[in-house]
């Protein structure tokens, strides 16, 4: 995955673990992920934008597109513009989205790393 500034926000651990698992090729690996970054980044940026006023949206794209990774940069401007808990809604999003994909990628039967509960 491609570093970004959010990336300190959540562990995809699991995630690895069920993909190492269910891929049966490094093709099929690299492409999950490829997915899996798309999926990320794009719900990232949409929660973004839906909490940045709309009068920013260019300003921040701009200030991304320059410095994707920086997160002290990136964070700060983000708490400036849209409130100091915008990280706090980030890493939910990212945990709520990690969820999704891991339900979509384990067999029905087999049980959470986590929970201990049986996805059926």
């Amino acid at each position: 995955m491609t570093k970004l500034f959010f990336d300190n926000l959540v562990s995809f651990e699991e995630l690895e673990i069920v993909i190492k698992k269910t891929a049966s090729s490094k093709e099929e690996k690299d492409e999950l992920w490829g997915l899996v970054d798309e999926v990320v980044n794009h719900k990232v940026m949409e929660k973004i934008l839906d909490k940045l006023p709309r009068e920013h949206h260019e300003e921040f794209l701009a200030l991304f597109h320059k410095c994707p990774h920086d997160e002290v940069v990136v964070f700060e401007y983000l708490k400036g513009k849209a409130g100091k808990d915008i990280e706090k809604h980030l890493q939910q999003e990212l945990e709520d989205i990690s969820a999704d994909i891991l339900q979509e990628l384990r067999p029905k039967d087999e049980v959470s790393v986590e929970t201990g509960v049986s996805k059926r």
